[in-house]
């Protein structure tokens, strides 16, 4: 039997430690999906490749978050709902996140496929590079239904307090996914395109095998066709918490996407040094965004079961642990960049293109665990729509407009945009205090229903 980890008792040092340890080898682990698929097309095809690896991955990027943003406000609800001992209503919560969300994957792959080439397009994709990009977008979009059923899943189960799950999965996944890039991408030299498929493949493998292993559990949902059902009640709180994380999350990577753009004008190379630097950062900031999660998560029981004081200090500890991690890849990431970079590709151009990008960029990485620490504890407590608005002024306001003014205006290429990273966290960091210590987010935007729903939609 599937039981929950009940994260409301015990030493809270202990149990954040145990609880985020395998949800940051969880993510390192992801992570790698898309820098197997960047080293290994660096390796064997080159820059171009590279490229189009990068620019495809990006826009994938956005498909993902949104299911993340989703699948996050279903954690929230589910754990404040274990901590309150109300969870009646937690089967309707998952059917309902299931059924929207395979709503939502359909409609997305038949948007990406129609128009994957236009939006590259408009994201000025260097000639050089656009079939590759197309390529590896156009198949990824394929898998978006894999992308969101996994994330589903890993946030329901994280919400039950269960980090440990998902790692075992994911692992499974990842080793496959390289061995697949091997021989699609080394072997049949299919470049772009065989990456695409290897990430695809392993993307569905370690969804069914989530939904295998909580069969065998007698998981709360029973994943039969009849228990995909859209309860409007539960609908409309996941899309009251989910929706503006997705929006932060596509926000922050639309952002990011300006940043290629700007990037994408300058030249191939640079897109490719960007790429690699992106990689990079992929792992860097992994340790502040798990901690982020498990903040939450842990947070949203706690306050959940009225245990302020636990979630404080969830998140202080939370926080002083990012720091700990993160201050000390900061100090490898300036001793080593020219290593760094080398791991992605041998091209001696693209190293020294992209070592002002990295150096500036590594600033961020002493602001991250302050920033990414507070949104968990604001995210836990339910305030998903400060956390847009706080993600609005940091992403559009403040990152992307300062990525083109000192690029085209300063006139300091590739350092300019890195030092926009840092300085938009700051923002973040400043509207973040004043929030916290305003109390604000201690009010609660929660309410629980345990009454069963008559208005019940069945889209399967």
């Amino acid at each position: 039997m599937y039981k929950h980890n009940n994260l409301v008792k015990g030493d809270v040092v202990k149990q954040l430690l145990m609880f985020a340890f395998p949800f940051i080898i969880s993510n390192l682990i992801q992570t790698l999906y898309s820098v197997a698929d960047m080293v290994v097309v660096g390796r064997f095809n080159g820059t171009v490749s590279m490229s189009g690896v990068n620019i495809g991955g990006q826009v994938t990027m956005i498909l993902t978050n949104l299911a993340v943003g989703l699948s996050a406000g279903a954690t929230v609800l589910i754990a404040q709902s274990i901590g309150a001992e109300k969870t009646k209503q937690m089967q309707k919560i998952i059917g309902t996140l299931f059924s929207s969300l395979i709503i939502t994957a359909i409609f997305m792959t038949v948007f990406m496929l129609v128009l994957h080439d236009q939006i590259l397009r408009l994201i000025q994709t260097p000639q050089e590079s656009f079939g590759e990009a197309s390529s590896y977008l156009m198949v990824t979009a394929i898998g978006t239904i894999f992308i969101f059923g996994y994330n589903a899943l890993s946030s329901i189960m994280r919400g039950m307090g269960d980090s440990k799950s998902p790692l075992y999965f994911v692992t499974v996944a990842c080793a496959v996914n390289i061995v697949l890039d091997l021989l699609f991408v080394g072997v049949f030299h299919t470049g772009a395109t065989g990456a695409g498929i290897a990430t695809v493949i392993s993307q569905a493998l370690s969804m069914f095998l989530c939904i295998a292993y909580l069969i065998k559990k007698k998981f709360i949902f029973d994943f039969k066709l009849k228990s995909f059902m859209i309860d409007k009640i539960q609908l409309r709180e996941i899309l009251k918490l989910g929706v503006p994380i997705s929006v932060q999350n596509l926000i922050a990577n639309l952002s990011f996407l300006v940043m290629t753009t700007i990037v994408n004008t300058i030249g191939v190379t640079a897109s490719a040094a960007v790429g690699a630097v992106g990689k990079y950062n992929g792992f860097a900031i992994l340790p502040a965004i798990a901690m982020n999660a498990a903040i939450s998560t842990m947070c949203a029981q706690n306050l959940g079961a009225g245990r302020e004081d636990r979630a404080k200090k969830t998140f202080i500890t939370g926080m002083i642990i990012s720091a700990i991690i993160s201050y000390s890849i900061f100090i490898l990431t300036t001793l080593f960049p020219t290593e760094i970079l080398g791991m992605y590709a041998k091209d001696e151009e693209m190293i020294r293109t992209g070592i002002p990008y990295l150096r500036a960029f590594s600033f961020d990485y002493l602001l991250v665990p302050i920033a990414f620490s507070m949104n968990g504890l604001f995210v836990g407590a339910g305030h998903t729509s400060y956390s847009l608005f706080s993600n609005i002024l940091s992403g559009i306001i403040v990152r992307a407009p300062m990525a083109f003014i000192l690029c085209n205006v300063a006139g300091w290429g590739l350092f300019g945009v890195g030092l926009a990273v840092p300085l938009a966290t700051i923002s973040s960091i400043l509207i973040n205090l004043w929030f916290y210590f305003s109390g604000r987010w201690r009010v609660s935007t929660i309410s629980f229903n345990e009454q069963d729903s008559d208005e019940l939609l069945n889209p399967m």
